[in-house]
């Protein structure tokens, strides 16, 4: 097992240094002038010549591209991401605080997102094509097509202004959670418990449940056996779940005015906060393959034979 973790991380590092370059072309490819930017957000009055001379030397701008990058990614490696356009401040003074307060609000909707979509899967599953199962499954669909920013709104209008039982925005205590997490897990709750459902469904037809049932074995240890096998399929998309929540909660954190990173992009996006916009997408991107490389080796802890296979 140790072998296979290890070949695993080695395989994430020339992705992530693929990603870290792609990151650093894309943000790159504007077609104008790097110095011209950072000055026009700065809200320089008059742009001339030798000030845009002068600010591609002292941020490195006129050196070549890929000693730019090199240096770059020498010191995003020590988590120095720049100093933001606008304000001239460290990004990650920026982004550690924003993104602390994103990745509470992912840990805590992803913790109801994966024990509801256990909980409904299973018991779909159990009663496949009857009206439970169907009722379920048609309230599911219905929420899940609805759009979160217009879920969010009739939140915010009946639970905040028509009841004033919750907060309207901001994270000033635990009641400032409900909200946002109720949303969040509604958008996505549909999607996951849908793919427990239909491992459960799979596993119930194989032939060790029909072994199980002969041998005398109770119905509760049978369905523990078809829930532990289903699991080894759906944990992919559960890890899955974390960075995905974590890099759609843009729009939540706008419209409840949450401190966390999407929020910050919105903005950064707006003025042209070129580093910002850069430390986002990177950070995105390394968790989706951080997250990834834990769900295969969380899945060959589970099942040996994918261990061998690699």
């Amino acid at each position: 097992m140790g072998s296979y973790i290890v070949k695993r991380i080695l395989l994430a590092i020339p992705l992530l240094i693929i990603i870290s370059f792609i990151t650093f072309v894309l943000i790159n490819l504007s077609p104008l002038d790097p110095a011209v930017v950072v000055l026009q957000a700065q809200e320089v009055p008059q742009i001339t010549d030798e000030l845009i001379a002068q600010t591609n030397k002292a941020l490195g701008f006129d050196q070549p591209f890929m000693i730019q990058y090199a240096n770059w990614i020498m010191a995003v490696v020590q988590l120095d991401f720049g100093n933001s356009y606008v304000s001239g401040e460290p990004v990650w003074s920026l982004m550690g605080p924003a993104f602390m307060n994103t990745l509470k609000l992912t840990l805590v909707s992803s913790v109801f997102i994966i024990a509801l979509s256990i909980l409904l899967g299973v018991i779909c599953a159990m009663r496949e094509g009857k009206l439970l199962d169907r009722s379920v499954r048609g309230i599911s669909f219905f929420l899940t097509a609805m759009p979160s920013y217009w879920l969010a709104a009739m939140m915010i209008w009946y639970f905040s202004v028509k009841l004033d039982l919750l907060p309207t925005s901001g994270m000033d205590s635990y009641r400032s959670y409900i909200l946002p997490v109720i949303v969040i897990t509604v958008s996505y709750t549909g999607i996951y418990f849908r793919t427990v459902r239909s491992s459960m469904l799979s596993n119930m037809n194989e032939d060790y449940v029909l072994y199980a049932r002969a041998s005398g074995l109770s119905e509760k240890k049978v369905t523990l056996h078809i829930l532990r096998n289903s699991l080894q399929v759906a944990v992919s998309i559960f890890c899955m779940a974390i960075p995905i929540v974590l890099g759609s909660t843009v729009v939540i954190e706008n419209v409840f005015a949450w401190p966390g990173l999407g929020r910050l992009s919105v903005k950064s996006i707006l003025s042209r906060d070129f580093p910002i916009i850069q430390a986002y997408v990177l950070m995105l991107a390394v968790t989706f393959v951080l997250f990834n490389t834990l769900s295969d080796i969380i899945n060959a802890a589970m099942n040996p034979r994918l261990r061998k296979e690699f």
